[in-house]
C-alpha cells in the first residue's frame, strides 16, 4: 500500500541547534512517548523507577532480525543473499546473548531450577526457526544486492527550541546520489488496518522530523518493512507536517511535564494490560505504585546505561502478532487523543 502526498509545503528554515545537555535533561524517544500515549503510568514505571522487566521472545526475535539485517550489509553486494541471511541467525543470537546474558532466561525451563534437565534447547531452536520465515519475507521486499545504506542502526538527535530533545535509533538510512533520504524501518509484525496506518507512522515522523531539524532536508520517502505479512507502507512528509508534528511532540512532553510536576501517572486500562509487566503495581490490578525515586528526574539514559539502546531500540521494533493487534484496538482507550492524533 502507499500513500500519496502533495509536493512539500515549504517553511521556515530548520535551524541545526548545538547539542547541549540542560541542567535537567529534557528528552524524548518513539519508544517513551508511545508508552505515555498508551499509559501514563506505564511511561513512569520504565521512564522514571527504571524498573526491570522480563525479556519477551517476541520482542527480542525482532530485535534479532534486526541485527541480522544490520549485519547482512556488511557483506558485499552480491553475497547478501537470503542463505547468508539465514546463517547469520545462529551466530547473531550468541552476540546478543552473550552481551545480554538475561535473555537466555527466555528459553530456560522451570526443571532447570529444581535440577531437572529440561527442554530449554529445544525451545530454543523453535525460536530460532520462527525468525527464518520473517528474513524470508524480507526479501520478497527488497533486494539488498541493490542497495548501500548511508546509515544502519543509527543513533539520531536534535534539541528543539525549547529545550526538548529528541532521540531514537534509526533501522536504516539510504541516500540517493541526489541527496534525497529514505527512513526505513523494519517491523517483524504484521501491518496495521488502513484505519491506523497514521499510529504505524509515528515513530517514522519522530526520525524524519529530527532529520529534518539536524540536516535542512525532508525525507523524501519513510518506509515500513512488515516482515510479519510482507506488506509495505511508504509515505512522503510535508515539511509544514513536520512543523505540525514537532507541536504534537512539544504537547505531549507538555502533558508528561505536567504529571510528572504533580506526582500524578494514572493508568490507562486497555487490552495491552495483558502483556504488561507491571500488573502488581498498578491500581487498576489492585497493585500500589512505588513511591517516586527520590530526587527523580525526567531524563533519557546516557548511551550505553542500562534502560537505554536494546530496550529502547525493542520497544520502538514491538510490532509483533498479537501486540500489534492489542495496539490497535486499544486504540480508542489513548490519552491524549485530540493532541497526539496529527
Amino acid at each position: 500500500m502507499e500513500i500519496d502526498r502533495p509536493a512539500p509545503e515549504h517553511s521556515a528554515p530548520a535551524p541545526s541547534l548545538p547539542l547541549q545537555s540542560p541542567p535537567c535533561a529534557r528528552a524524548l524517544s518513539p519508544s517513551r512517548a508511545s508508552d505515555f500515549k498508551t499509559c501514563p503510568l506505564l511511561y513512569r514505571f520504565r521512564a522514571i523507577d527504571r524498573l526491570a522487566e522480563p525479556p519477551s521472545p517476541a520482542a527480542v526475535r525482532g530485535t534479532l532480525v534486526h541485527s541480522v539485517l544490520e549485519r547482512l550489509f556488511d557483506l558485499p553486494p552480491a553475497q547478501r543473499t537470503r542463505a547468508a541471511a539465514q546463517a547469520l541467525l545462529a551466530p547473531e543470537w550468541e552476540r546478543l546473548s552473550t552481551e545480554a546474558p538475561e535473555l537466555a532466561s527466555m528459553f530456560r525451563d522451570p526443571g532447570d531450577e529444581a535440577g531437572a534437565p529440561g527442554d530449554a534447547g529445544a525451545t530454543l531452536a523453535l525460536w530460532l526457526e520462527s525468525a527464518r520465515p520473517l528474513l524470508g519475507t524480507y526479501f520478497t521486499l527488497e533486494d539488498p544486492t541493490r542497495l548501500e545504506p548511508a546509515e544502519r542502526e543509527q543513533l539520531v538527535e536534535v534539541m528543539l527550541p525549547s529545550g526538548l530533545r529528541l532521540r531514537g535509533f534509526v533501522d536504516r538510512l539510504d541516500v540517493s546520489p541526489r541527496g534525497d533520504i529514505r527512513v526505513v524501518d523494519y517491523k517483524t509484525g504484521a501491518s496495521p488496518r488502513e484505519a491506523f496506518e497514521g499510529k504505524a507512522l509515528f515513530q517514522l515522523k519522530f526520525y524524519a522530523l529530527i532529520i529534518w531539524r539536524t540536516r535542512g532536508v525532508v525525507p523524501r520517502q519513510l518506509r515500513l518493512l512488515y516482515l510479519g505479512d510482507g506488506d509495505l507502507l511508504t509515505y512522503a512528509p510535508a515539511e509544514a507536517e513536520l512543523a505540525r508534528f514537532e507541536r504534537t511532540l512539544e504537547a505531549l512532553w507538555a502533558a508528561i511535564a505536567r504529571a510528572f510536576e504533580l506526582g500524578d501517572f494514572r493508568p490507562s486500562p486497555g487490552p495491552l494490560c495483558g502483556w504488561c509487566s507491571h500488573q502488581s503495581l498498578c491500581p487498576s490490578f489492585g497493585g500500589t505504585p512505588p513511591p517516586m525515586p527520590a530526587g527523580a528526574v525526567m531524563e533519557f539514559p546516557t548511551v550505553g546505561a542500562a534502560g537505554d539502546g536494546a530496550v529502547d531500540r525493542a520497544g520502538d521494533r514491538a510490532g509483533d502478532g498479537a501486540v500489534d493487534r492489542a495496539v490497535n484496538g486499544a486504540a480508542g482507550s489513548t490519552v491524549l487523543a485530540s493532541v497526539l492524533d496529527d
